[in-house]
């Protein structure tokens, strides 16, 4: 799991639902529910500049056990990455008969292999970037795709393990870095243009926003989690045309993948104006500067109210 943005997540959510009145108790996915002090030092840790060791998840089945009988009710998930996002522990909390925020174990599975999900965009009628699946050599890559080419493993968040590649002679060293996320690894078409995304509550679509990288054109860990590392625009300086489209293909995309109460959803607009659907986040970003919650309160939405709104999606579904 991505630790440190999921700690960050969890630190605002705790707040934010407190604020409104909430009884909240935070729970560490390693050691179960925290005592005061214990919470205090674990909520008020910062995101570092690389991505933190991957944690695997192994007390998960234990600690989510722990949680059955104590009477909550609901588990808020501010999980990124991994186990957490996968399908895994949503599958734990089904067989516990836990209710939870976010999308159930066969969505989220399904939007965390990038390969599947992209498959199931083409079938909606969303548009995505070409693709293969490596193993593929570089002139494969060429004549199927032609550089610049993104390389990035197909179940991973947070662009952790991802290389624009501009030259063949840069493409199995991507392959072999991307591959130490996940087994299989994506080689994706790259497409040069502004970056956009959309949140999705309850089947409506948020705000359009608009992400400028800092540095180069490429949204990465660093520029998503560090001050300064990207510009986020929300709204979104676009016409009302592309504004509409992008949330119309937000929405489907969110619903090609079965997804439950709340998503985002990234998108690249090119030179010519045509969109393109890269992925959907099942588990995005939640603490107040998010992606998310930006698009949330551009749409008059603010960050307590989009907490406790999660919250009372997902017991209304009553899992």
């Amino acid at each position: 799991m991505e630790r440190d943005v999921s700690v960050a997540s969890a630190a605002q959510i705790v707040r934010a639902l407190r604020s409104r009145g909430h009884d909240v108790t935070a729970v560490d996915a390693e050691r179960g529910p925290l005592s005061d002090s214990d919470e205090a030092a674990t909520l008020g840790k910062q995101i570092n500049k690389e991505p933190p060791p991957r944690v695997k998840g192994a007390a998960m089945p234990r600690v989510i056990g722990e949680l059955a009988g104590r009477g909550y009710d609901v588990v808020v998930l501010a999980l990124h990455g991994g186990t957490g996002e996968d399908g895994t522990v949503q599958a734990l909390l089904d067989v516990h008969g836990l209710t939870y925020t976010g999308s159930g174990r066969l969505a989220s599975a399904v939007a965390w292999d990038k390969a599947v999900s992209k498959q199931l965009f083409r079938g909606a009628g969303v548009p995505t970037p070409d693709w293969l699946l490596a193993p593929a050599d570089a002139e494969t890559v060429e004549r199927e795709l032609g550089f610049p080419v993104i390389v990035k493993p197909s179940g991973q968040g947070s662009t952790v393990g991802l290389t624009l590649v501009e030259a063949a002679s840069e493409l199995a060293a991507a392959i072999e870095f991307a591959g130490q996320f996940d087994r299989d690894v994506l080689i994706e078409a790259f497409i040069a243009g502004r970056e956009l995304t959309v949140g999705v509550l309850e089947g409506k679509p948020l705000a359009v926003g608009e992400i400028i990288p800092a540095h180069g054109g490429i949204f990465d860990y660093e520029a998503k989690y560090q001050p300064g590392g990207a510009v986020e625009t929300f709204p979104a300086d676009v016409s009302a045309d592309i504004a509409a489209a992008v949330q119309r293909l937000g929405c489907a995309a969110h619903a090609a993948l079965k997804l439950d109460d709340y998503s985002r959803v990234d998108f690249r607009l090119d030179a010519d104006g045509a969109l393109w659907c890269l992925e959907a986040n099942t588990l995005p970003g939640m603490s107040a500067g998010s992606l998310l919650p930006q698009s949330a309160a551009a749409a008059g939405i603010p960050f307590d109210e989009l907490c406790e709104r999660i919250c009372k999606a997902a017991l209304a579904r009553g899992r």
